[in-house]
């Protein structure tokens, strides 16, 4: 059915209208919406499961070899260990800046129950949703590794600098600051290589931990001992010798960049007692800590939504909405040219010499004489025309 004039302006009004919307809006998505979305979600409850690697030396202290009477110091060998970290937001956090704890241990599995812990502790630090850098806040977060009376965790405040555990949305092939917990120093994460994992696109970064001596960083009761030479295996009988605990590492990291998810992760732990940090005495942990199978395949999944998110916001809705938009607006000026016009009845004009609304000419053959008389309302008035007799 023919739609009316004033119908097609109408509805050429509308398209026209919808189609500029359609238009800001896909100009507008990736600018404004993304640039909202780009953050690290506040709603993150991540655990990440790392294991030794069987075919790698995996030594540890045994701890109770130090205080029984009788023994040295004895390191056991190939002993399974996991290291767990639970992930949480907690407050204060905001639509700029998140706090996130982390609480970790590693423990030898071929132990039950407390005496398998080798370490625990609950690190806490606020950071930008989009860089992942600590705020600058003094102090920003807090480490608590050892307990009171009460078996409650003391929280030591700490200042830090570096990212530890996101990289920034839009993750570069460049060096980062990388903090450290137990060292508690930031030092270079290197960009190695670009890689996949299962078909994903990652970046390999790799960090470089100097040895540190544990005891000048915290007052732990196990980063510095003395005990009798005969104790730690070494020369001098029972004469008391005082080691420090050093620790050093090589962290390596695999980033998916559009999200700063990191999908794998690998330490090289080397925690030793010693009375100089370039002599090794007592060995108390080596192990190389990488993450398990279902550890990477759910850092994969959280990494492939976010980016699921980022691509349907930025690339899928913008063309949708600009090409639906070009449509619209193309139709709607077409429909408006094609109904143009007033809409109302075009008159067509009478005989030459005559007017609208006039009396009819006088018909062909007639002789009858006429005469034209103005009327008295004006100049601009209608004529009368009246038919004068012949025999006048």
């Amino acid at each position: 059915m023919a739609l009316s004039a004033g119908t097609r302006r109408t509805v050429a009004c509308v398209l026209v209208g919808l189609g500029a919307l359609l238009i800001v809006a896909a100009l507008m998505i990736p600018t404004y919406t993304v640039s909202k979305m780009a953050k690290t979600p506040l709603d993150l409850e991540i655990t990440t499961v790392a294991v030794s690697q069987k075919d790698q030396e995996a030594l540890v202290l045994d701890s109770s070899s130090l205080t029984a009477e009788g023994r040295t110091a004895e390191v056991n060998e190939n002993v399974p260990l996991v290291s767990q970290r639970f992930l949480t937001v907690e407050d204060p956090s905001d639509a700029d800046e998140m706090t996130i704890q982390a609480g970790n241990t590693l423990r030898r599995i071929d132990k039950s129950g407390d005496t398998g812990v080798l370490t625990a502790y609950v690190d806490r630090v606020t950071i930008d949703r989009v860089t992942g850098e600590p705020v600058a806040t003094d102090p920003n977060g807090s480490i608590a590794m050892t307990t009171n009376t009460k078996g409650e965790s003391i929280a030591e405040p700490v200042h830090r600098t570096g990212l530890q555990y996101r990289f920034p949305i839009g993750t570069e092939k460049k060096t980062y600051p990388y903090f450290d917990v137990l060292a508690r120093t930031t030092t270079d994460m290197e960009f190695q290589e670009e890689t996949e994992i299962n078909g994903t696109k990652v970046y390999h970064f790799r960090q470089n931990v100097p040895v540190t001596d544990l005891s000048k960083v915290s007052n732990a009761p196990t980063n510095k001992l003395s005990l009798p030479a005969a104790k730690w295996g070494v020369e001098g009988g029972e004469e008391p010798v005082t080691m420090s605990r050093f620790y050093s590492n090589v962290r390596d990291v695999w980033v998916e960049p559009q999200t700063g998810t990191i999908v794998k992760g690998g330490e090289q732990l080397n925690i030793f007692y010693g009375r100089s940090a370039d002599k090794p005495e007592v060995q108390a942990l080596k192990a190389n800590m990488v993450f398990d199978t279902d550890t990477v395949e759910s850092q994969l999944a959280v990494a492939k939504d976010n980016i699921d998110q980022l691509s349907l916001f930025g690339r899928i809705l913008p063309i949708v909405f600009g090409i639906v938009g070009v449509i619209a607006l193309i139709a709607g000026i077409v429909l408006g040219v094609m109904g143009g016009g007033s809409g109302r009845p075009v008159r067509t004009a009478g005989p030459s010499g005559s007017r609208p609304g006039g009396p009819a000419p006088t018909p062909a053959g007639s002789d009858a004489p006429t005469t034209t008389l103005p009327r008295s309302s004006g100049a601009d008035a209608p004529t009368e025309t009246i038919k004068m007799p012949k025999n006048l």
